[in-house]
């Protein structure tokens, strides 16, 4: 596995992590993002907005596209604070660590290290939220993945039971108000929740869910993506009354969404919030059913 610095898509201070089979890249000139996590020399199955790229300091937040580290529950202002400036890199042995400076309008400190294992393709993502400033505050993780425009996203829902044995709840179905459920680009399976990108559709669309294990994978010509997460407290201490995963689509992208639970922060206080992520190549479904999804997909999220 090797780091070394790279001008990336105009920005010269970025960083290129790989082991030969995937790669992935951080830049210091903007974020933290991960803006590119693909096979080596493949196709990046991060959504890149083509206007933003080489750019910074803007006075107003970039959708720019790749990974990102936000808190919850999302606010008008406070959510869009800029990430435009430089941040700060540390290789420590094989992770890299970008940090952005203190926000001026959240207080909070953002910061994003990955870890690449040394063969395969997973990689291990840690976020953190640290509140360096002056009054206490309740904020939940929040990591957002923008997809490569043109696949379809998947979800997985907890375990299925049958009635009157299993009387209880098992997991939210969270709306917006956005959100139209006849749309063509849902499909809302027994054991899966899926969300095909649509070019020329621009409507918004978004749900969430809660899963103990949670995950979200994203098919796009026969290359999946998936990130994994565990749910680290009951659904109630979940934002978006009771998300640890959320996706929303329009026209230019699909974002795969986890999150952690609401936590006050004192002063000087953090919190984490790790994903795992993986890549797949030659995935192929004979159709969007839940027999071929478990037989497909359900062997690589165990």
């Amino acid at each position: 596995m090797t780091i070394e610095k790279i001008n990336y898509q105009g920005w010269p201070n970025s960083y290129r992590v790989t082991n030969g089979e995937v790669e992935a890249v951080i830049t210091s000139d903007i974020g933290p993002r991960v803006m590119r996590y693909g096979f080596a020399g493949g196709r990046n199955l991060f959504k890149e907005f083509e206007d933003g790229l080489g750019k910074s300091g803007e006075p107003e937040w970039q959708l720019r596209g790749g990974h990102r580290i936000w808190a919850a529950p999302e606010d008008p202002y406070l959510t869009y604070a800029p990430d435009n400036g430089p941040v700060h890199i540390e290789i420590r042995g094989e992770v890299i660590e970008a940090t952005q400076p203190v926000e001026e309008r959240t207080g909070l400190e953002k910061q994003i290290a990955l870890e690449m294992a040394a063969t395969g393709t997973s990689v291990t993502v840690r976020h953190r939220l640290r509140n360096a400033g002056a009054n206490p505050a309740t904020v939940a993780p929040w990591s957002i993945s923008m997809m490569a425009p043109g696949g379809a996203g998947i979800h997985g829902f907890p375990p299925r039971g049958k009635h009157p044995a299993m009387l209880a709840p098992s997991n939210p179905l969270v709306m917006w108000a956005f959100t139209n459920l006849s749309d063509p680009r849902w499909l809302l399976l027994e054991k899966y929740l899926v969300l095909r990108q649509d070019l020329d559709n621009a409507v918004p669309q978004k749900l969430g869910s809660f899963h103990t294990h949670t995950w979200g994978a994203y098919l796009l010509d026969g290359e999946l993506f998936i990130t994994r997460c565990e749910a680290t407290a009951d659904p109630r201490e979940y934002p978006d009354m009771g998300c640890s995963f959320e996706t929303f689509t329009n026209a230019d992208m699909l974002e795969l969404e986890t999150l952690g639970p609401l936590k006050p922060l004192e002063p000087g206080e953090s919190l984490t919030h790790t994903e795992r992520w993986t890549l797949h190549r030659g995935i192929r479904l004979e159709g969007w059913t839940d027999d071929e999804l478990d037989r497909v997909i359900g062997p690589l999220v165990k």
